[in-house]
């Protein structure tokens, strides 16, 4: 027991209900967001606190005889009438203490409380390792035990600037200074991809989480990866993708056809040795993928946890944060979302239940670290003819919790020939935005995908290029949509 008070400042925990004693209701609405009865060490003290928290609410002010009043009603009368309990409450109410100094006490109490519960959550840690690890787990999974219960605790504990509702124009001018120092910036990290960074509110956003959805074999992959390959090579901003499903040497061999020119099936076998103006382009290829910020790991297989726990040693370990504190720019790019162990669905636990919950887990992880992340999902059925919120595979929740959601689809026949062949052979259609006007009646945006280089080229929105065509910018004849089904893409 001795160790569980370590941490405990008893001259504060008398000056924190002596204060709410004598200042009353108006001092405990200051110190409720702070303490609570688990912020107190001594066992006099958490039923001292209970006893005025309940006779504060209520009067407005309390006594002597309305404490013992509320201590005969939760039925700990026994207690608080000890003598020596009794000598301690009239010695808080004797005490006199400051209403502005109250507050200071009360947050010393909740950073010991928080130093209690980690010291705890840490010798429950210390018991598990000792008890559950096998030595047949890896070593990420075995970090997960340790990472996961330390960053739920420190979830739950709100940053205390934030505890307090403050007025709305603290803090407007220094943000207003910020916007004028960074005028003509992109309000999120670009994608490269224009007309959809503006359609979802100027590009990907720190706090939140964009969702793109697409068909099986759609190229949602190749996507990710242009995404991926536009912001590191062209912003030197650090990209990290979480792939739940293709091998690294495939995520080469893409990447490798996109930077050098040389298609991936000749990557892939080798055949690309026999010409030396193809060895020239990969060596270069090669070169410049070794010096870009983009760092991939796979994680089929992992629990969502362990996932969770990646994240946060990326953007500790590479990202890193500025002289102020800030998290430096970065995105994650998660493909895709979707259940990964058969294991966290149970009677009791839907599979969209499931995925309901990483999106939420996910959500929470982006606004706490304040990073962006570009997460994609698979498309049910309906998502062949529907290009509405209700396609998503899964759950609701997804579309709920995310700040875009667009659709990605390979063009029908029908669509390519009222198009035109030079407007490409996919379109991305932004359904939803928070921050963003989306597509409007843009329609959609018309991508070209290479799949032999693995490449999507954004052409604009069709009313755009449809508007181009009518003021004397025809189609080229020649022009020919890349293969869309190139099966050794997806």
């Amino acid at each position: 027991m001795g160790k569980e008070l370590t941490k405990s400042n008893i001259p504060s925990e008398r000056s924190v209900l002596s204060g709410i004693i004598q200042h009353g209701r108006e001092c405990l609405l200051e110190v409720d967001l702070y303490v609570d009865e688990e912020s107190f060490t001594l066992e006099q003290n958490k039923v001292l606190f209970k006893c005025v928290r309940h006779s504060l609410n209520q009067r407005e002010s309390t006594s002597l005889t309305d404490i013992l009043s509320s201590a005969r009603t939760l039925g700990l009368d026994q207690i608080v009438e000890r003598d020596e309990v009794l000598r301690h409450l009239n010695g808080l109410i004797n005490t006199p203490i400051r209403l502005e100094s109250v507050e200071h006490h009360a947050k010393i109490l909740k950073r010991l409380q928080f130093a209690r519960t980690l010291q705890q959550s840490l010798r429950g840690i210390y018991t598990d390792l000792e008890n559950s690890v096998t030595g047949e787990e890896t070593i990420a999974s075995i970090l997960s035990m340790v990472e996961s219960p330390i960053q739920d605790i420190c979830m739950s504990f709100m940053r205390e600037d934030d505890f307090s509702p403050r007025s709305i124009g603290d803090g407007i001018r220094e943000y207003i200074e910020h916007v004028k120092q960074n005028k003509g910036k992109s309000i999120g990290i670009p994608t490269g991809y224009a007309a959809f960074d503006q359609s979802i509110g100027g590009g990907l956003r720190r706090k939140c989480v964009d969702l793109i959805a697409a068909r099986p074999k759609t190229g949602k992959s190749v996507l990710a990866d242009n995404v991926a390959l536009n912001i590191t090579t062209q912003y030197g901003i650090p990209v990290l993708m979480l792939d739940t499903e293709m091998s690294t040497e495939d995520h080469w061999n893409r990447i490798t056809a996109n930077l050098s020119g040389v298609e991936i099936n000749s990557v892939a076998s080798g055949s690309f040795f026999s010409n030396q103006s193809s060895v020239d382009a990969v060596n270069s290829a090669v070169e410049k993928m070794s010096s870009i910020p983009y760092d991939y790991v796979s994680i089929a297989g992992r629990p969502f946890d362990e996932t969770l726990s990646i994240m946060k040693r990326w953007l500790l370990k590479k990202v890193g944060y500025d002289e102020n504190g800030r998290l430096n720019d970065c995105v994650i790019i998660y493909d895709y979302l979707k259940l990964m162990t058969s294991s966290s669905i149970s009677s009791n636990l839907a599979e969209f239940q499931v995925l309901g919950f990483q999106i939420t887990a996910l959500h929470n992880f982006c606004v706490e670290n304040d990073c962006p992340c570009l997460s994609f999902v698979q498309l049910n059925r309906d998502g062949i003819t529907k290009e509405t919120t209700d396609v998503v595979s899964g759950s609701d929740r997804l579309v709920w919790l995310c700040t875009s959601f667009s659709i990605f689809k390979n063009k029908t026949e029908e669509e390519i020939m009222s198009d035109g062949i030079s407007n490409g052979n996919k379109k991305l259609i932004p359904v939803v935005s928070r921050h963003g006007p989306g597509i409007g009646d843009d329609g959609y945006i018309c991508l070209n995908m290479d799949g032999s280089l693995a490449r999507i080229e954004e052409l604009g929105t069709i009313r755009e290029l449809n508007r181009n065509a009518t003021r004397g910018f025809p189609e080229s004849e020649d022009s020919r949509p890349a293969n869309q089904n190139d099966e050794t893409l997806f």
